[in-house]
């Protein structure tokens, strides 16, 4: 495959490129969901091809194919350095590039079981007896299960020098009961997070032990008091945080979208370059950590799509907005010496673009657990797991539900709650952090189904958190 590689970068170059570079790729996915006691669908994928960017007259030409071979790359580079040419008759200004040293690399997430060798009786088996497990409650008409295993094989190559692999493992299960009764029905879920690690993610035991929890709860769900409309304080658990994390701090400071690249799809940003280093996004307690080296995290590939190795760095510092997650070509726009890493494509045939990271809420730095933040609250809502959720094309008005709520009054929980979701302005509500647990209690949740980009790419990143207070929220609003 590196002959490849190089064949395809020097007949770029030959041909006038003034950059390139290819991405060859091996993706292998097993998707498996079962409903109630049957296997709903099984899906295995294997997909290999190899994609080719380069720059010529000031503009980029991408092409790809699927077929491995000589005479194919020499077609493909050449296609992709006519499309160059024709993008640069309609120009309007070049392209631009930040620099970055060449890398020889390689990259292996941890795994101690291989999921592809487990066999699919196996993994049928688990979900089967979830569900089974689940519909012994009286009230449970429908059980779910759902579980992902995922491989990218890469080799990356580029004119800078870089030549640079990859294996990635990414796994991921779930479950969900859902209880009928009163002309409702409520569903409860149970969603361990999803991380770069084997098989030995899908902890079985873990998984079993949690189902007569869940299905209870779905069912205590369908009697709850429903959400009362106004103010409140609210405690987030860290899964419900992710999202909120996920769309109100991670799309908001993607550099391409605040520069406009993403406006006629999915908006832009409130966090413009001018409020860099000006802005109070959250309290003095709120620290957002991108970090694409995080171990088992779902962004931790070992390098970017544009050749630049993973990094660490702070979106907001103690309150204040510090950074963005970039490529090389926005990067170079802003002025910046360096891109921090954050540009990938979901698959070969996809053009590369600025993915959220690996990006977390970082922990209290005081000894603080969530019994205590609830017993430190008079009056509140504690909120577990992901629900529905709107946010407006500036990333500024949001509106987020959850998976279980649970009533808080004088320090003490006294019931569950239904139809309950919050809704704030984003740095209002960042600002009204006044509590976070510390690190004994901080979670890798994470999102395996980002879309952006026209056409819509779907990719992967990990929302490290714990329980948070926030006070004075709105909420019942959707109701």
């Amino acid at each position: 495959m590196n002959d490849l590689a190089l064949l395809a970068l020097d007949t770029a170059q030959s041909m006038g490129a003034t950059f390139a570079d290819v991405r060859f790729l091996t993706y292998r996915r097993q998707d498996l969901l079962t409903e109630d006691e049957r296997v709903a669908s099984i899906n295995n994928r294997t997909d290999t091809g190899f994609g080719l960017r380069v720059i010529a007259n000031g503009a980029w030409g991408f092409a790809g194919s699927s077929t491995l071979s000589r005479e194919e790359v020499m077609r493909v580079a050449a296609e992709a350095v006519a499309i160059a040419r024709a993008s640069a008759t309609a120009l309007s200004k070049p392209v631009t590039w930040a620099p970055e040293a060449p890398h020889r690399t390689s990259f292996r997430s941890p795994r101690e079981i291989d999921p592809f060798k487990v066999g699919v009786d196996e993994k049928v088996g688990l979900l089967l007896e979830i569900n089974r497990r689940l519909r012994k409650q009286e009230g449970i008409k429908k059980a779910q299960g759902y579980m992902t295993l995922r491989q990218e094989e890469k080799l990356y190559a580029n004119t800078d020098g870089s030549l640079m692999e990859s294996d990635v493992i990414s796994t991921g299960v779930q479950y969900q009961a859902t209880a009928v009764g009163a002309g409702d029905a409520k569903s409860r879920a149970y969603v361990p997070p999803p991380l770069t690690k084997g098989y030995e993610n899908i902890d079985a035991a873990d998984l079993l032990a949690q189902t007569e929890r869940v299905a209870a709860e779905a069912v205590q769900h369908l009697s709850a008091k429903d959400c009362p409309v106004g103010r409140k304080t609210i405690i987030l658990d860290p899964h419900n945080l992710a999202l909120t994390i996920h769309e109100s701090v991670g799309h908001a400071t993607e550099l391409d979208r605040v520069l406009g690249y993403e406006e006629s799809l999915a908006g832009r940003s409130f966090a413009t370059p001018e409020k860099l280093n000006s802005l109070d996004y959250g309290s003095e307690l709120v620290t957002f950590r991108a970090d694409n080296t995080l171990e088992n995290g779902l962004a931790t590939q070992g390098f970017d799509d544009d050749g630049v190795p993973g990094q660490a760095w702070n979106i907001v510092d103690h309150g204040l907005f510090v950074g963005y997650g970039m490529g090389r070509e926005v990067a170079a726009e802003m002025g910046y010496e360096r891109s921090n890493g954050t540009c990938r494509a979901d698959h070969w045939g996809s053009i590369p673009i600025v993915r959220i990271p690996n990006l977390s809420l970082m922990p209290g730095s005081e000894p603080l657990t969530l019994e205590e933040i609830i017993s430190d609250t008079d009056d509140g809502i504690y909120i577990e797991g992901m629900g529905s959720f709107s946010i407006d094309q500036m990333r500024c008005n949001f509106q987020f539900g959850g998976d279980a709520f649970w009533e808080i009054k004088n320090g003490k929980i006294v019931g569950m709650l239904k139809n309950v979701t919050y809704q704030a302005m984003t740095t209002e509500f960042w600002n009204s952090c006044d509590a976070i647990a510390d690190e004994r209690f901080w979670v890798k949740n994470g999102v395996l189904n980002c879309g952006k980009g026209d056409p819509m790419q779907i990719s992967q990143m990990t929302h490290g958190a714990a329980p948070a207070r926030f006070r004075n929220i709105a909420v019942g609003a959707a109701r």
